[in-house]
């Protein structure tokens, strides 16, 4: 199955584990963002996984670089989340992290596109207690789902 992982940028290796887990029984997660080097500052600057500006100027965020980057990686997503089967989306406690919510957006676009939707951790906003959208709060929860339904198939 193909499945895309959704979650904020900071738990991207944490997600490159999980990955290589579905991996090894055998299915293809598209999601290049978990490669690295495809995340941007408060600001709009494509940065690195240290935090160091991708692009030179001002303050990075208002070159044509810097703006064909940031569109390239929103663009990665989109193709990866509009090509999968299946979406997991690692959620957060709601109202207690901040970040810029792309997961949302690509939670939404997997909605709009009845993609099959699951969510490992509490349900963050109204999207995730829709009838169709699979809860676990664990990992391990989710992929012994995966694994039974893997099972199943064949």
């Amino acid at each position: 199955m193909r499945i895309y992982l959704a979650s904020r940028y900071g738990r991207r290796l944490e997600l490159c584990g999980y990955r290589d887990q579905l991996q090894a029984v055998g299915h293809t997660v598209q999601a290049k963002w978990l490669d690295g080097q495809h995340q941007i500052s408060d600001r709009g600057t494509p940065i690195g996984e240290a935090g160091e500006a991708l692009v030179e100027g001002d303050d990075g965020s208002t070159s044509e670089k810097a703006a064909a980057m940031r569109n390239r990686f929103a663009m990665d997503d989109f193709r990866d989340v509009t090509m999968c089967e299946m979406l997991i989306a690692f959620t957060e406690q709601p109202r207690v992290t901040t970040s810029r919510g792309g997961r949302h957006v690509e939670l939404g676009i997997a909605l709009g596109l009845m993609k099959r939707v699951w969510i490992v951790g509490p349900r963050e906003n109204i999207f995730c207690w829709l009838e169709d959208v699979r809860h676990f709060e664990t990992w391990e929860e989710c992929l012994e789902q995966l694994q039974g339904e893997r099972k199943l198939a064949s």
